[in-house]
């Protein structure tokens, strides 16, 4: 379910199954340099939440991506935004995205990281087939976390 009127309706209808809330974490470079990598980052992280979000759909709510840029604080940004998601009724809350650097924080749920693959150039089934394979490494933390109720 995506964070979107319609969805979030379902949600409020059946917020006793839907318990998980994924947030994805994508960082903006704004140095020239930085930004293909950047903007190829984002699309992966973007794809992947996609993927799970169809598997698991009725059990877990996407929220829309948080951006930060380098320049951000982000321990800042975890003890105040993101820390907000913790006082809702998601009783798991995971940070999907590409930068180690939140593995190392500590945030109000668990992150998911994964390096960043670049898709742009990949057919459609490759680009499926990778994604899928992505989703099976993070499976087990989804239902490590599920089994801990």
């Amino acid at each position: 379910m995506n964070w979107t009127g319609k969805d979030m309706d379902t949600y409020l209808q059946q917020k006793e199954y839907i318990d998980t809330l994924v947030i994805p974490l994508v960082k903006v470079e704004t140095k020239i340099d930085n930004m293909k990598t950047s903007a190829s980052s984002t699309e992966f992280v973007m794809h992947l939440a996609s993927l799970i979000e169809t598997q698991f759909k009725g059990r877990m709510m996407f929220a829309p991506p948080f951006a930060y840029t380098s320049t951000t604080d982000q321990q800042q940004m975890a003890q105040t935004t993101l820390q907000a998601f913790s006082d809702t009724t998601f009783k798991h809350v995971f940070f999907l995205t590409t930068d180690h650097a939140w593995t190392s924080m500590e945030l109000p749920g668990q992150v998911i990281w994964m390096p960043s693959i670049p898709l742009e150039n990949m057919d459609a089934s490759l680009r499926q087939s990778i994604l899928e394979d992505q989703l099976r490494q993070a499976l087990p933390k989804f239902t490590e976390q599920w089994s801990k109720q």
